[in-house]
């Protein structure tokens, strides 16, 4: 009999030795399931942070991009306007040197008559070489002086323009947003009308106002479709649908 008690005893102690081992390896399968769980999320932590250093970094291409593009186009219009500054000089020098040439008498030298290819008045391109050097506190007290005294000019569009493009340059973009809209809302048939509203557009995208900008990009597109600004704005409402992530 003692011999199958000590059977039962021994029975009994392999059974809870049996216990505590598959509770050991419960213990063990549960640490590994949470060791790894906590490497996925490590994983994952890292990947958004991959995934916002790229879209940091898109971003600042994209903007350096703008800003490339709006050098050419600086640059295409000063080009534009010192060709328009050198045909007025050679008209000038040509006409000059023609022999014979009767002396013409201003009758009211106050109000004197310009040419309409006479060119950009020297007080404009002063303001504009100005904001060419990125003097841009300078550059709009030079158009500003400039439109004083040419209120209705030929190139007072530009003058407002490019008071806009000076505010917009150091970041006042409430006060770059009255200058667009002046050209936009007062010679909307202007060469200059489709680079101010886009300007405007990107100033209230800027100003986190996204429907304000949406608004702006596609007037433009309706109202300018064959303009190089129109392909910029397309560009910012791709963006604008492109949700954050």
């Amino acid at each position: 009999m003692r011999w199958i008690q000590g059977m039962i005893s021994l029975g009994g102690l392999l059974v809870l030795l049996n216990g505590c081992a598959a509770n050991d390896l419960l213990v063990k399968r549960q640490t590994e399931t949470e060791t790894r769980v906590e490497h996925l999320f490590q994983v994952a932590g890292g990947v958004e942070s991959r995934l916002n250093e790229l879209t940091t970094r898109l971003a600042a291409l994209e903007e350096q991009d703008e800003q490339r593009a709006k050098l050419f186009r600086e640059l295409a219009d000063g080009v534009r306007e010192l060709k328009e500054v050198n045909q007025a000089l050679q008209s000038k020098v040509q006409t000059g040197a023609v022999a014979g040439t009767p002396k013409v008498e201003v009758v009211n030298p106050e109000a004197p008559l310009r040419a309409k290819d006479a060119g950009p008045p020297a007080a404009y391109l002063k303001a504009f070489g100005l904001y060419s050097a990125n003097n841009f506190a300078a550059a709009i007290t030079a158009f500003e002086q400039f439109l004083k005294e040419s209120p209705a000019g030929e190139y007072t569009p530009n003058a407002h323009y490019w008071i806009g493009e000076c505010h917009y340059s150091t970041s006042d973009l409430p006060k770059a947003l009255i200058s667009f809209q002046k050209v936009v809302d007062s010679w909307p048939q202007h060469p200059k009308a489709a680079d101010a509203l886009l300007k405007i557009g990107y100033s209230q995208a800027a100003l986190k106002q996204p429907a304000k900008a949406r608004v702006a990009f596609e007037r433009l597109i309706r109202q300018y479709p064959g303009s190089p600004a129109t392909v910029k704005a397309r560009e910012r409402l791709m963006i604008l649908d492109t949700p954050a992530l």
